[in-house]
């Protein structure tokens, strides 16, 4: 491990211990392609450096690999996210509401939702709500009028982003999942329905990357 100005070498990755200072985040750790080792070293440079530890899609055995190591590692494993604060942060004000428009979708928003409470924020969730049914989310609209900006996480044809933001005057994080039959292509088809959207204020993140989106909606939250 070689310390340089503003990153870490270990050799086979370099850390990012500038983007704390840059972002106000440490850097994340994308987990899929990584061997068990390589996750080990990276976590033990993070920590050492004082930065704060989130490992997305990180499958549970590996979990249970690193947790041998790093004993104060927590899992969630509906969002499959490992994660490490170094020190408790102040809560951000705003309060970041977290949507699903069905049960399939929750991984994803869970991702998201642990994501942004890593980060700092103060998290709402609000699941099974999609226009299928759509009298469930009007149940509910103060909660959206609470918040200061609103994840939506759907698959199948994604409509719920713009119905959501129809609704809201805080901007919107869509999120395109995979969930859906053949015609869904794989997320494709709520990816195109939310960037085609009417609604104004809608940000769209890449299918299935609940990461992006807690990401995004945080900094929104501290502007």
């Amino acid at each position: 491990m070689v310390l340089r100005p503003g990153f870490c070498d270990l050799g086979f990755a370099r850390l990012d211990m500038d983007r704390l200072k840059r972002r106000g985040f440490s850097e994340a750790i994308y987990c899929p392609g990584k061997t068990r080792g390589g996750l080990k070293k990276i976590t033990a440079g993070l920590i050492k450096n004082k930065q704060d530890i989130l490992l997305t899609k990180l499958e549970r055995d590996t979990f249970a690999y690193l947790k041998k190591t790093f004993p104060k590692l927590k899992y969630n494993p509906q969002a499959k996210i490992g994660y490490f604060k170094q020190s408790a942060k102040a809560r951000e004000k705003g309060l970041v509401l977290v949507i699903s428009a069905g049960t399939s979708d929750i991984p994803i928003a869970e991702e998201a939702a642990v994501t942004l409470e890593v980060m700092g924020n103060r998290v709402e969730r609000l699941y099974d709500v999609g226009v299928a049914g759509v009298h469930r989310i009007m149940h509910h609209i103060e909660l959206l009028k609470k918040a200061a900006v609103i994840v939506v996480v759907a698959g199948m044809e994604g409509a719920l982003a713009s119905l959501v933001s129809g609704l809201t005057s805080c901007p919107v994080v869509a999120v395109p999942t995979s969930c859906g039959y053949g015609a869904n292509f794989a997320g494709l088809s709520a990816l195109l329905t939310m960037l085609n959207s009417c609604s104004a204020g809608i940000a769209v993140v890449n299918i299935d990357n609940g990461f992006g989106a807690g990401y995004f909606a945080s900094l929104v939250n501290k502007s």
